[in-house]
């Protein structure tokens, strides 16, 4: 892998350069194993420790199809796609990779007895497949994770609803936490070049997740004036959705679990904050079975207070299970709640009153179709809304960074370098650099 990064390191090497490395016959990845799925059997999730199923060693370099591209990978990121595949929870990941592995002989590639996980990634294009002539070795890219066969109608308004969707390096194989990745060439995107490798590998999953599930038309729709409620708003998923109310003119009503995360919030231009741990809501019994609905009310207040007597317009909604029942009450008649992830629990209670007679909706959101994708990574590319690291940790440190994010011991994203030798490398927009750093400045209170 050495003259694959000293090419790109040199930062004179031509496409024809690239095109003609040797690609090596194996490459370093983090991976789970088939044969331990039943490792953490008994177990309590919060108790499923990522260090122990995840693994760093070599695997071989997969044959390379039509319309697919070979990536060297300098930065990748964690997120809970990882997290659920390491932890085998809700199912485990390699049913997906065998159901996918009887579609084709293509396919077949994918069912392996290992998963290279991740589902994010930045670095440079080493190779493309037959039919590709949008990119071309040697081009700097992110990837977005949505993989779809589009041989079938229904993908082809939205390619989320596409039949045979997935998503890449969680539903298929060969995912962005490596020193290679294979993915579709549709997936594909444009590097924003005033970011290092890490923080453009950091936006891609959740940064179009958030896109669709509060901006898009297909998720809650955001206008100027809306008030939205954000569950974990100094998070990977919630700082995005944050920014982009702020953006469009909305007035994010910011939920964290302590006073550093408030600070974020404050920092990224947020004003309403509720600090869970200060104002103590409990929205379950101690045993997990019933809930209160006198939290909900005195939440709801405590909103009202906030806002000036006004409800919330959209819900941004991803614990799930813990806060999806005050999300549906305080919602305003005819106002949405916009669901994914469940990071708390995926089975959801709510009282159905609150929701039928008042005419609210309940809109489910996962990841981002192609347009949505390309339009969340080109707010990034303009400096409209700015990646936030955390901590950036090694490949080989991919179970450590996997149960940080599991214990919620994070806050923004959490990067992982790859074939990059160390952070801060691969920036080519210097004037573009200035001004992003002066708002990441700005929201770490620098």
């Amino acid at each position: 892998m050495q003259n694959i990064l000293d090419a790109i390191q040199s930062g004179n090497a031509t496409s024809e350069d690239f095109a003609s490395l040797e690609l090596p016959e194996s490459y370093r990845a983090a991976f789970v194993k088939k044969d331990e799925v039943d490792m953490f059997e008994g177990v309590p999730s919060k108790d499923k420790d990522p260090r122990k199923s995840i693994h760093v060693d070599e695997v071989p370099l997969p044959e390379l199809g039509p319309g697919e591209a070979f990536v060297a990978v300098m930065a990748s990121a964690i997120n809970y796609n990882t997290v659920w595949t390491s932890i085998f929870e809700p199912v485990s990941t390699f049913g997906f990779l065998e159901r996918y592995g009887r579609n084709s002989e293509l396919t077949k590639r994918h069912d392996l007895p290992y998963h290279v996980v991740g589902s994010d990634l930045s670095g440079v294009v080493l190779a493309v497949g037959a039919g590709v002539t949008k990119w071309k070795p040697g081009d700097r890219v992110v990837a977005h994770c949505l993989s779809v066969e589009l041989e079938g109608p229904d993908g082809h308004n939205d390619t989320m609803l596409d039949t045979e969707q997935r998503i890449w390096g969680f539903e298929t194989n060969f995912g962005g936490l490596a020193d290679v990745a294979m993915v579709k060439a549709n997936q594909l995107m444009p590097k924003p070049e005033h970011l290092t490798w890490e923080e453009a590998a950091s936006p891609g999953l959740v940064n179009c997740t958030a896109y669709r599930q509060l901006v898009s038309k297909n998720g809650g729709d955001m206008k100027q004036g809306d008030n939205v409620l954000i569950w974990g708003a100094s998070g990977g998923l919630g700082g995005f959705a944050t920014q982009y109310a702020l953006n469009g003119g909305a007035t994010p009503v910011c939920v964290v679990s302590n006073e550093e995360k408030a600070q974020i919030a404050r920092s990224m231009g947020a004003e309403l904050i509720i600090n869970r741990s200060e104002e103590g809501y409990k929205f379950w019994n101690d045993e997990g079975t019933e809930q209160d609905p006198r939290e909900w009310k005195r939440f709801g207040a405590r909103i009202r207070e906030l806002t000036g007597g006004e409800d919330i317009d959209i819900v941004f909604e991803h614990p799930g299970r813990e806060t999806f029942g005050a999300s549906v009450f305080v919602t305003r008649k005819g106002g949405t709640i916009t669901t994914c992830a469940s990071t708390t629990g995926f089975m959801h209670e709510y009282d159905n009153r609150y929701l039928w007679m008042n005419l609210k909706r309940i809109i489910s959101s996962h990841f981002a179709n192609y347009r949505e994708s390309w339009e969340a990574n080109r707010l990034i590319a303009k400096g409209k809304i700015h990646p936030t690291l955390s901590k950036t940790y090694s490949l080989d440190e991919v179970g450590q960074a996997s149960l940080d994010v599991h214990q919620n011991a994070h806050q923004g994203k959490v990067g992982v370098l790859c074939l990059a030798p160390e952070e801060g490398l691969g920036v080519l927009d210097e004037e573009m650099r200035a001004r992003h750093e002066s708002a990441i400045n700005r929201f770490r209170g620098v």
